[in-house]
C-alpha cells in the first residue's frame, strides 16, 4: 500500500517546522551580510570625506593651483590614493585636471556630473557613488577658500566673508576588501547554515513526534476501547486540542456503554416478557396432560387461558417489530397532508368503547381547521397509545380530555386524564422500553410496556417533542407538539 506523505500529520508538522527555521535562517544570513556591506560603504565614505575636506584646506592654505609643485601635497595626494587603493584627482574651476596620481591626465579636460554640479552651483556637499559592480565608490568634494572683505568693498558690501569655490577633488576608492571580507562571511555563513539545517532536520523531526505525541496516546487508548480492553475514559491531557478530542471520544464512549447496557437490558426484558407467556401456556397445557378425565368446563377455561396467553405474545411481538421499525433512521415517512383534528376524531371513536366500560368520559376540544403534514398511520398510532393509556389507567367516572391548537409552525395536542398519575422518580423512566410503573396492573391490563416507546420514536421522526406533567392520583397531562410542514433530515 502507498502511503501519501501528505497527508500525514507529523508530516506536515515537520515541514511546517523546518521551512519555518529554514526561511528565518536565510533571512539573517542575508540581512546580516547586506547590512555588512551598506554599514561598510558608509564607513569608508564617511572615513574618505573627512580625509577630502582635511586635503581640500591644504590645498588652498599651499596656494596648490598657483604651484603644484609642492612636496607636501603632493604626497598628502599619493599617500591619500595609497591608503586608499584607489586614484585622486586635483581639478580646477576650469575643469582642468592640476594633478592625477595615476600620472595619466594632468593637464586634461574632464567632464563630470558632479564636478560640474560642484564648481557651476557652487555646491559645499561632498557626494559619493558605489559602484558594487566594479567595487569602488567614486567621491567628490569642494575645494573652497574663505575671503574676507572690508567694510566698503563691492564685492561684500557691509563687509564680512565669502565662500568661494576654487576646485574640486576627486577620488576614486577601492572596495575589494569589502567584497573580500563579504566573500569570508558568506563561506562561514554557509558552514553555520549547513550545521544549522542538519539540527533543523533533527529539531523539526523531533518537535512534530513531541507535537504528536498526545495524539497517538488518545489513538492508543481509542484502539484499546475498540479492542475491547477496555471501557474506561481516557485520562485528560494537558494539550487543550487534545483535550476537546478526549472530552469528545468520553462522551461517546459514556453513550457507547449506556447504549450497551441499554441493549443488555433489553434482551433480558424482551426475553422474560416472550418467556412469560411462553411458561404460562407450558403450566397449563402439563396440568391438562397430567389429568385425566378432565370436563369439558375446565378444559375449555384452561383453553381460553392458553389462548389469552398466545394473543398476549403476538401482541408483544407486533408492538416489538413496530419498534424496529421505527428506530431504523432510514425508514422513510410516508408524508401527507392530514387533517389532524378529523384523525383524532377517528382514534376517540375507537377508543369510546373501551372507555364507556369504565364510564369514562372523552372529550375533544378545538378551536380551528389544522392541517399538517404527517405520517397519519404512525402519528395516529402514537396519538392512540396516548389515549389509550389515558382510558386505561384512569378511574371509574374519571374523564378523558383531548384539546387540539395550532400557530403558524406547530400544532399541539394535548391528553389530560383525571387518572392514577405517574411517581415523580418514574417520570423520566416511561420511554423506556419493557419500563411500567405499575407492572403488576400493567400485565393486568394487557400493556406490553413499549407503547409509549413506540410514541416517543414516532413523535422523534416527526421532528416533534413530546411533555409530561402528572401527579400521583390526581391525574397526566401529555402534550405533543408536531411540525406544521415536515422538514427533512439533512443526514
Amino acid at each position: 500500500m502507498i502511503i501519501n506523505p501528505l497527508k500525514s500529520l507529523r508530516f506536515r508538522i515537520f515541514l511546517l517546522v523546518f521551512i519555518t527555521g529554514l526561511i528565518s535562517c536565510l533571512a539573517i544570513h542575508f540581512a546580516i551580510i547586506e547590512s555588512y556591506e551598506d554599514r561598510a560603504v558608509s564607513v569608508r565614505e564617511s572615513e574618505v570625506s573627512t580625509q577630502l575636506m582635511i586635503l581640500a584646506n591644504h590645498l588652498i592654505n599651499y596656494s596648490y593651483f598657483s604651484d603644484t609643485s609642492s612636496d607636501v601635497i603632493n604626497a598628502e595626494l599619493d599617500l591619500l590614493a595609497n591608503l586608499y587603493d584607489g586614484r585622486v584627482m586635483v581639478i580646477d574651476d576650469n575643469l582642468q585636471i592640476r594633478k592625477d596620481t595615476y600620472g595619466i591626465s594632468d593637464g586634461k579636460i574632464i567632464i563630470s556630473e558632479e564636478v560640474v554640479d560642484i564648481l557651476k552651483k557652487g555646491s559645499s556637499a561632498s557626494t559619493a557613488v558605489y559602484d558594487k559592480n566594479n567595487n569602488y565608490i567614486e567621491m567628490t568634494a569642494p575645494i573652497t577658500e574663505t575671503l574676507t572683505y572690508e567694510s566698503g568693498d563691492v564685492a561684500a558690501g557691509a563687509g564680512g566673508t565669502q565662500d568661494v569655490v576654487r576646485g574640486v577633488l576627486l577620488i576614486s576608492v577601492s572596495t575589494e576588501y569589502i567584497d573580500t571580507t563579504m566573500d569570508i562571511l558568506t563561506r562561514r555563513a554557509m558552514i553555520i547554515e549547513i550545521i544549522a539545517f542538519i539540527l533543523l532536520l533533527v529539531v523539526a523531526w523531533f518537535m512534530s513526534g513531541k507535537l504528536l505525541r498526545p495524539f497517538d496516546t488518545v489513538t492508543a487508548a481509542i484502539s484499546d476501547v475498540k479492542a475491547g480492553y477496555t471501557n474506561e475514559p481516557i485520562p485528560s491531557s494537558k494539550y487543550l486540542e487534545t483535550e476537546h478530542i478526549i472530552t469528545a471520544f468520553n462522551q461517546l464512549l459514556q453513550r457507547m456503554n449506556a447504549l450497551d447496557e441499554s441493549r443488555q437490558e433489553f434482551v433480558s426484558n424482551v426475553s422474560h416478557e416472550l418467556k412469560t407467556p411462553i411458561t404460562s401456556m407450558k403450566v397449563l397445557a402439563d396440568s391438562l396432560i397430567s389429568q385425566e378425565d378432565v370436563p369439558s368446563e375446565v378444559y375449555r377455561d384452561f383453553m381460553e387461558d392458553i389462548a389469552a396467553e398466545v394473543d398476549r405474545e403476538n401482541q408483544i411481538i407486533n408492538d416489538l417489530l413496530e419498534l424496529v421499525k421505527m428506530d431504523k433512521k432510514a425508514t422513510a415517512l410516508n408524508i401527507s397532508s392530514v387533517d389532524v383534528v378529523e384523525m383524532m376524531e377517528v382514534i376517540l371513536k375507537r377508543m369510546r368503547p373501551i372507555a364507556e366500560k369504565q364510564n369514562i368520559e372523552m372529550t375533544l376540544e378545538t378551536t380551528r381547521e389544522i392541517t399538517a403534514e404527517i405520517d397519519e398511520v404512525k402519528l395516529s398510532l402514537a396519538l392512540m397509545n396516548l389515549v389509550e393509556n389515558a382510558v386505561k389507567y384512569n378511574k371509574e367516572n374519571g374523564f378523558v380530555k383531548v384539546k387540539l391548537d395550532a400557530d403558524h409552525q406547530y400544532f399541539t395536542c394535548k391528553i389530560s386524564d383525571s387518572g392514577i398519575g405517574i411517581p415523580e422518580d418514574s417520570i423520566d423512566r416511561i420511554y423506556e422500553r419493557f419500563y411500567r410503573v405499575d407492572k403488576s396492573r400493567s400485565r393486568e391490563i394487557g400493556g406490553t410496556g413499549l407503547g409509549l416507546a413506540i410514541t416517543h420514536s414516532a413523535i422523534l421522526m416527526h421532528r416533534g417533542t413530546i411533555e409530561v406533567e402528572s401527579k400521583e392520583n390526581e391525574g397526566t397531562t401529555f402534550t405533543v407538539k408536531i411540525p406544521l410542514m415536515y422538514m427533512q433530515s439533512m443526514e
